[in-house]
Parts: structure tokens; C-alpha cells; sequence
């Protein structure tokens, strides 16, 4: 029964760290140096993509690990 508790405690923490991470990239997005990059390059700089990607990662496995039965 331990074993379980565990696993979904660690279910939760990824996915409290993926919206963590996502939140972050959000922030950094907004940013002056991260706004002028999209207007010359039409997208968003490569710290905030792997936040999102990073962030989107970590909750989708700490998702599945928590429905996993």
C-alpha cells in the first residue's frame, strides 16, 4: 500500500512541476528580449519553448502516472 502512496505522490509532483514549468515560460514570454525576438523571428525564443515543451512533458507523465492503476 506504501508503494502506491509513493508512486502518487511522485504522480503529483511532476505534474505540479509541469504547470510550474509552463507558468514559467509564460512569464518569460512576456519579457522585453523574449518579445522582440518573436517580432523579428514571428516566434517565440527557444528558453520559453522548452519551458512549454518541458512543462507540457512533465505533467502528461505525472497525469498518466496518477490515472495509471
Amino acid at each position: 500500500m506504501a508503494n502506491k502512496s509513493v508512486f502518487q505522490l511522485i504522480s503529483v509532483v511532476l505534474m505540479v512541476v509541469g504547470v510550474g514549468l509552463a507558468y514559467w515560460g509564460y512569464d518569460m514570454s512576456g519579457g522585453l528580449d523574449s518579445q522582440l525576438n518573436q517580432a523579428l523571428s514571428g516566434s517565440s525564443s527557444d528558453g520559453v519553448m522548452i519551458r512549454y515543451i518541458g512543462g507540457a512533458a512533465c505533467f502528461a507523465a505525472g497525469l498518466f502516472m496518477f490515472l495509471k492503476k
